[in-house]
């Protein structure tokens, strides 16, 4: 699932669809470092010349899993000054890898590196992967070469490298599990040493499986009128075709109060839009004795007049039985009305051999009961064409329940054979056909338009984003339906009175209505892009005083070799 904020083009007739969240075993407590080594020396170098193999200037740290080999990126360097450094940091995937790549650059920035968004400048390359997919793989992949093709540091986090550690492309190299992120200061200074560092270990409480990172990490938003918190890793399902599952694990949620405190220290800085993302919503709290209703409410208490909360994906079976509270809260006036629940298909036998324990009814009624109940509210879903047992009939019903519903969010996925998983090893589908199968499909989602009726109507919407040609200001409405505006000064961040005057398929463009002025939602002026969230004022000033050590250990570093050098040369 690329990530990218993907529902923020303005060119969105386009036929490519893809999912919702592009748009966008040790025990380890918190071991962020704060200071540096006590005296950092250049060494002076030798004229005598030695050979060296890779082995030698690499060598591999044990912090929770060493990896014997060595990378000629990260090469052994002569000495350096800790914290000095650029860094390029790239994610693919869901929302809750932007989360946590934002929070790996808050830590780093917080710890004195500068986070680059031009990776020619950067001295080192933090690539966050994701592994739903063959392609984003692909990319992923490409990304390591590139990088070592041009000499660069590497250091890899995400779903790709915790589910598949065997991998060859990634021997030799840096990696961060994902439930490490709060050690990627370690990571990354062992990397510029010279050292291949592996953390793969798992957050436990209690005997159980934890969160994850502690959620008061500093961070780096990447909209900072926008939080994104991952309320719980890993899910309950067994799906024959998920590879996340290999990577993320089993259920580990965090607790309510973690949660409310992180969304109200966001508002704080001028967040606006809070999105509580994870692998299944619905299935929150269930390892800790909390329901997902529970946390929501709680939340709504401390969001402020005119902000917001988009709920992100929930599978069936754990939004079953909260229906009624969930209509209630999606009602709300501070929550979009609008939920993310694939179905993948619309055949019950197909539903079976992907072990998504819920069958097309029980979708159904999750639709049925939501739209009668919630105003206008939006229902995304996804589905996959040309799953291995997926026959002519099965495809069909998949495509009577598109043509019931006309979901104005449909995001249609091939079936992609990933290796490990139980699907990977049943007959496939001819490729042709498993084509043929989604150009069908997608003909029909084309077919229909969500938004016409639409059309003149006057509507509050929240503008947090710029479109993806940079034309237009990107906005919501309640149901997050995505109303495009022209671009000006003073309504970023703000909610304004609109009138719709175009619908496309995947969005609407709306005019502001003159007499009507911008409402401030109810926080402070938002963080300036770039600026770390999270970062207390004690750890604010001894990030200050960093520098002058680094400098008084430069400078007693220089006469050691000027002296060297005078002494050598005698």
């Amino acid at each position: 699932m690329p990530v990218s904020h993907e529902l923020t083009r303005s060119t969105c007739d386009n036929d490519v669809i893809e999912d919702i969240e592009d748009i966008i075993s040790a025990n380890h407590s918190h071991e962020q470092r704060e200071g540096n080594r006590p005296l950092i020396i250049p060494r002076p170098r030798s004229k005598k010349t030695k050979t060296t193999t890779i082995a030698e200037k690499v060598k591999s740290i044990d912090l929770d899993y060493c990896d014997p080999e060595g990378s000629l990126a990260n090469e052994k360097r002569d000495s350096y000054v800790p914290g000095t450094q650029k860094i390029y940091v790239r994610t693919w995937g869901c929302s809750h890898n932007s989360s946590d790549s934002e929070y790996m650059a808050g830590q780093l920035a917080a710890y004195g590196y500068k986070i680059t968004e031009q990776k020619e400048e950067a001295d080192l390359w933090l690539l966050n992967s994701c592994t739903v997919k063959n392609p984003a793989e692909d990319h992923f992949r490409n990304a390591i070469k590139e990088a070592q093709s041009m000499g660069k540091l590497l250091v890899v986090a995400g779903c790709v490298p915790q589910g598949h550690q065997k991998a060859d492309y990634i021997q030799g190299l840096s990696v961060i599990g994902v439930q490490q992120i709060d050690r990627v200061v370690e990571v990354v200074e062992e990397t510029f040493k010279g050292n291949s560092v592996r953390l793969m270990g798992q957050k436990k409480s209690s005997g159980k499986k934890a969160g994850g990172a502690p959620l008061s990490l500093p961070k780096i938003r990447k909209n900072p009128l926008i939080e994104i918190i991952a309320i719980n890793t890993g899910c309950l399902n067994q799906c024959t075709y998920c590879k996340t599952k290999h990577a993320r694990g089993e259920l580990g949620s965090y607790r309510p109060e973690e949660i409310v405190e992180r969304a109200k220290q966001s508002f704080s800085e001028g967040v606006v839009e809070l999105w509580l993302t994870s692998e299944d919503l619905g299935a929150y709290g269930r390892d800790i004795g909390v329901t997902l209703p529970e946390l929501l409410w709680k939340l709504i208490e401390v969001v402020p007049q005119g902000a917001m909360i988009r709920l992100g994906m929930t599978n069936p079976p754990y939004i079953l039985e909260h229906l009624e509270e969930m209509s209630k809260i999606l009602s709300h006036p501070r929550v979009y009305s609008f939920l993310h629940v694939p179905v993948q298909s619309g055949s019950d036998s197909v539903l079976m051999d992907m072990r998504r324990e819920y069958c097309v009814a029980d979708f159904r009624h999750v639709v049925d009961y939501l739209r009668e109940r919630v105003p206008d509210v939006n229902i995304a879903t996804d589905l996959i064409c040309g799953f291995p047992t997926e026959t002519d009939q099965d495809f069909k019903e998949t495509m009577a329940l598109v043509e019931k519903y006309k979901f104005a969010s449909l995001f249609i996925n091939q079936f992609f054979p990933r290796p490990g998983t139980l699907a990977y090893k049943m007959q496939r589908i001819p490729a042709q056909e498993v084509k043929k199968r989604t150009k069908v499909v997608s003909e029909l989602f084309q077919s229909y338009h969500p938004y016409t009726h639409k059309l003149g109507l006057i509507q509050e919407v929240l503008v947090t984003e710029v479109s993806f040609d940079q034309q237009y200001f990107v906005a919501h409405n309640k149901s997050y339906d995505q109303v495009l505006v022209l671009k000006q000064d003073n309504i970023m961040g703000k909610i304004v009175k609109v009138e719709i005057f175009e619908t496309g398929k995947h969005f609407m463009k709306g005019k502001l209505l003159q007499d009507e002025t911008a409402e401030q939602p109810n926080v402070p002026h938002p963080l300036k892009k770039g600026q770390v969230s999270g970062v207390t004022l004690a750890s604010q000033e001894k990030k200050l005083q960093v520098p002058w050590f680094w400098l008084g250990s430069s400078l007693l570093g220089l006469a050691i070799l000027v002296r060297a050098y005078t002494r050598f040369n005698r």
